[in-house]
């Protein structure tokens, strides 16, 4: 591993005990994927985020981070990000729910997210995941070599807001590695203030668009932790960890 502009680089050795942490991270997303429907409380994912880490020996990124209390963040509808799972908020025909997850294997993180429709939904929040998604997709398109570091948050707001929703200024992504957070931020949106920063090959992005249907404005609740939309709005989340290849952004996240 060596620095580039406060950015650790990954060598082939590190990538690929990312790319297997990454991995079991979208293991366990699935898993609770599967186990979504209307009628279950959302303890239930945090039940199997932890089971998950027990049978395959990894520990949760997120258990103790800056004292967050729970494995899993679990945000319903109009929460952001950093929702705690609760054995009272039951899940209705009609939700959607981001499901934020990471682990630790030897020594490195993986980190993932992904928002799954409860039963039918609506067309708007049909769209609204949609467009998260393909706004992710569009981001790690932009990942690469000869690109610069506002390269992504430009390719996510531009697609964004063509279909009008609104990027969450106040959560971006991040550098990740041997730490949960490392440089660089990667803002969803164009940042005049960013420093320029070429990508190169190496480097280690989680890239995570979080977007709303209406003002891109937030609250925390007291609980210090759990994002809301202000206006009430809904909002979906999508992340995927990836690595700037010679060749382009490889996916590490991915089953």
């Amino acid at each position: 591993m060596k620095k580039y502009r406060g950015v650790f680089l990954k060598n082939a050795n590190e990538a690929a005990v990312m790319r297997e942490a990454n991995r079991l991270v979208a293991l366990a997303l699935d898993e609770m994927e599967a186990a979504v429907r209307p009628g279950v409380p959302t303890m239930l994912f945090e039940e199997i985020a932890r089971d998950f880490c027990s049978r395959h020996k990894v520990r949760p990124s997120f258990l103790g981070y800056l004292d967050f209390p729970f494995a899993l963040c679990c945000s319903v509808n109009e929460e952001v990000v950093h929702g705690f799972p609760s054995d009272k908020r039951m899940l209705i025909e009609g939700d959607i729910v981001s499901f934020d997850f990471g682990v630790i294997l030897d020594g490195f993180h993986g980190d993932s997210a992904r928002t799954i429709g409860v039963g039918t939904v609506s067309e708007q929040k049909q769209k609204l995941m949609d467009v998260t998604r393909e706004s992710l997709a569009k981001g790690i398109a932009a990942a690469r070599v000869g690109n610069n570091l506002n390269d992504i948050g430009i390719a996510v707001q531009r697609h964004v807001e063509a279909h009008g929703f609104s990027v969450i200024r106040r959560f971006v992504g991040h550098g990740i590695g041997r730490h949960l957070h490392e440089k660089p931020e990667i803002p969803n949106y164009f940042a005049p203030g960013l420093p320029d920063l070429p990508l190169q090959e190496g480097m280690a992005l989680a890239i995570e668009p979080m977007v709303a249907t209406g003002s891109y404005e937030v609250s925390v609740l007291e609980d210090g932790w759990t994002a809301v939309m202000r206006d009430g709005g809904m909002s979906a989340h999508f992340e995927h960890t990836v690595i700037v290849g010679h060749d382009g952004p490889h996916i590490l996240s991915l089953p």
